[in-house]
């Protein structure tokens, strides 16, 4: 019987190729990369404290290994089949954004890994959009638009049969994963000739330049591979010093000493030189805006509670200042965040205490050496030194902070509105698969890690 690889080796494998490709093609990644390297040894170096609990929680090697990437897709057929093509990585759909209301034309999920071991192994992510076709106001062009796009393939067809095959039979070989990985990375490759001649393009452009950027080429090129860093803050006033121009805000919540839920930089958008058909079979020269890096830093993962409040205050800090797409007034808006999240706790003890965010239990050394009475609280048990607590990173995103990424890059006068909400129920009809609860997964590590704690105080004879 042949012997399946993992689908996190899978993963892995993938995450790796696609971060090769994307340096060869965007060489100011390989820059990001080299900066985000030292941040990170730095800020490890600085705080032995954060280094040992991420080596003991088993988080310190992922570190460096972590990446998120983000994709634009056209139709609902590329975004059932890509959610297959994930399946066998393990990387699964967590969470719903609709970024229409940000104006942004398009609704989203993150495609990653679920459990705590395969997050553990490799966490890859790929934010991946779907075009909201219906967003565009012109009838004549959301029909052209949609006409282009059902003829594109964008999947080879060794990547369509590596799918089908591990579907069937549950895995894939060794040599069947690495063409696997193979094949599925030309869906991610950068092409400079586009699909469309430059006045179709740029009435696509006028409409938005994500719609240009979806419908004018042959594949939804990778537009950014994201490293995680340790202090983005750091990062964002270094990057002047390696030849990166950052955009004006950092994303997300304020400087923190316990970080929350997610933080975001990028540097603009590159203009790369594209060819377009000028329906001779000769080829015009042109120009396009699309892909960029960024950066991130991750917190701890919200409760509902925790979420609700959060969004609260965000909302309350844009209501003081709202940030320009030209980073005119990114000051103000940054001392409005500021002087709004004082309200938020601050401390990882009165985070769990206010039942605002999700930790992991574990066992102290004084717990692995003791029991406990059956009736004893949580609450008790950490009290008493038997129990610690980390807190579970947040591996999702948000699409306030996302939003603005894409406008940062689409232009300082990019802002535009259109009149939609979210349609969850339709993007889980194009999907072919309902989007998974990530409050729901949170709970669970909390719940398994704490039940295995007083599971085994339970079971342990008392030390004499």
């Amino acid at each position: 019987m042949t012997k399946h690889v993992t689908s996190s080796d899978i993963r892995a494998a993938f995450s790796e190729a696609m971060s090769a490709m994307y340096r060869t093609e965007v060489p100011a990644y390989g820059t990001l990369m080299d900066l985000v390297a030292r941040v990170n040894k730095e800020a490890l170096a600085a705080n032995p404290a954060l280094r040992a609990r991420l080596k003991a929680t088993d988080n310190l090697d992922r570190i460096s290994e972590e990446r998120h990437g983000a994709i634009r897709l056209g139709t609902a057929d590329e975004l059932a089949m890509m959610r297959r093509v994930f399946a066998v990585m393990g990387m699964y759909p967590v969470g719903y954004y609709d970024l229409s209301t940000a104006g942004v034309p398009v609704h989203s999920t993150a495609f990653r890994p679920v459990g705590e071991e395969a997050l553990k192994r490799n966490p890859f992510r790929v934010f991946t959009s779907l075009l909201r076709l219906d967003l565009i106001a012109d009838e004549t062009l959301r029909k052209e638009a949609a006409d282009i796009l059902a003829k594109r393939q964008i999947f080879t067809s060794g990547a369509v049969e590596l799918t089908e095959k591990a579907e069937v039979e549950g895995g894939l070989s060794k040599e069947d994963a690495d063409r696997f990985v193979a094949e599925v990375l030309e869906a991610f490759r950068w092409h400079d000739k586009a699909l469309v001649d430059a006045d179709m393009y740029h009435r696509l452009h006028d409409a938005h330049r994500l719609i240009a950027d979806v419908v004018s080429f042959k594949g939804p090129h990778i537009n950014h591979l994201t490293p995680r860093a340790l202090d983005i803050d750091k990062v964002q006033a270094l990057m002047p010093e390696y030849g990166i121009s950052p955009k004006a805000v950092v994303e997300g919540p304020p400087t923190r000493d316990c970080p929350v839920l997610l933080r975001q930089t990028s540097f603009k958008a590159l203009e790369e030189s594209v060819s377009f058909e000028d329906g001779r079979g000769r080829w015009k020269a042109g120009s396009h805006t699309a892909r960029f890096g960024e950066i991130e830093q991750r917190g701890i993962a919200l409760t509902p509670k925790g979420r609700a409040l959060y969004d609260k205050l965000l909302d309350n800090s844009r209501k003081v200042v709202r940030p320009a797409a030209d980073g005119s007034n990114a000051k103000a808006y940054e001392a409005a965040l500021a002087q709004t999240f004082h309200v938020f706790p601050d401390n990882w003890a009165a985070i769990r205490a206010d039942g605002l965010g999700y930790f992991s239990y574990s066992l102290t050394e004084k717990g692995k050496k003791g029991s406990v009475l059956p009736d004893a609280s949580i609450d008790c048990l950490i009290a008493d030194g038997l129990i610690q607590f980390d807190p579970i990173v947040y591996e999702d995103f948000l699409p306030v902070s996302a939003a603005g990424i894409f406008q940062s890059n689409l232009g300082d006068g990019a802002q535009q509105e259109f009149v939609a909400g979210p349609n969850q129920k339709r993007f889980e009809a194009d999907l072919g698969a309902q989007v998974l609860n990530e409050f729901d997964h949170y709970a669970h590590i909390e719940k398994a890690s704490l039940d295995a704690c007083v599971s085994q105080l339970k079971n342990r004879p008392a030390a004499e």
